[in-house]
């Protein structure tokens, strides 16, 4: 019993202090600016915590990346992320109605990207989004991500999972990591969590329309 409060307790300290091992400084909103180019594929990313607009890990054909406070993972870090998402994309596709969004998330800010697509799948259609070591993945495969036994302390809308992405295509990606998945073991924290996804964070490699899970290596449909 003891081991498991001294568990419990690490893995709350471990959400408190930060998801991610991304180095930076934390982030503000990304310079305004005027839209991106309206051909091709709008891909908008948003780091983890500790990262900033201009390092947040991810390379490829990117347009945006989502600047917002990231250095405490908890509620409000999330639904700024979510108000600052959903503005870009909405002027994007203000400028760009036929443009197809490509969104993708790792850490606090897959978390941002889960719940900007479980409130908006309703009203923003030809979109997909790539969610990376999300803490608000829902098993199985595995268990919940870990995030859920810790929503007292980090509030809404980080607190939880679930898989509500209505008709939006969604591939989510964990690799034995305790962030994503808490039967992977807190001790898995923070070296899998940061050296399992170099090639994920290439948004290059994620295609439009990807409706999946890879889980611990395996494909799995949802």
């Amino acid at each position: 019993m003891r081991a498991r409060r001294t568990a419990s307790v690490a893995a709350g300290f471990l959400l408190t202090v930060g998801l991610s091992a991304v180095q930076g400084a934390g982030a503000q909103a990304a310079p305004a600016g005027a839209t991106a180019s309206c051909e091709g594929t709008y891909t908008i990313v948003v780091g983890g915590t500790g990262s900033s607009w201009n390092n947040d890990g991810f390379y490829g054909n990117i347009q945006q990346h989502v600047g917002y406070p990231t250095q405490i993972p908890n509620g409000a870090s999330a639904r700024a992320g979510v108000n600052e998402l959903n503005r870009l994309v909405r002027d994007q596709r203000a400028a760009c109605p036929w443009q197809h969004v490509k969104m993708g998330g790792y850490s606090l800010g897959a978390a941002v990207v889960h719940t900007w697509v479980t409130e908006n799948w309703q009203t923003f259609d030809n979109v997909n989004a790539v969610l990376i070591a999300d803490p608000k993945r829902q098993g199985p495969p595995g268990a919940n991500g870990g995030s859920v036994p810790f929503g007292g302390i980090v509030g809404a809308p980080l607190a939880g999972a679930d898989r509500f992405f209505g008709n939006v295509p969604v591939k989510t990606i964990c690799h034995w990591d305790y962030v994503c998945d808490e039967s992977a073991g807190i001790w898995t924290y923070p070296n899998n969590h940061v050296r399992n996804y170099p090639e994920d964070f290439n948004m290059d490699h994620h295609n439009d329309s990807a409706s999946e899970q890879w889980y611990n290596g395996a494909w799995y449909a949802w």
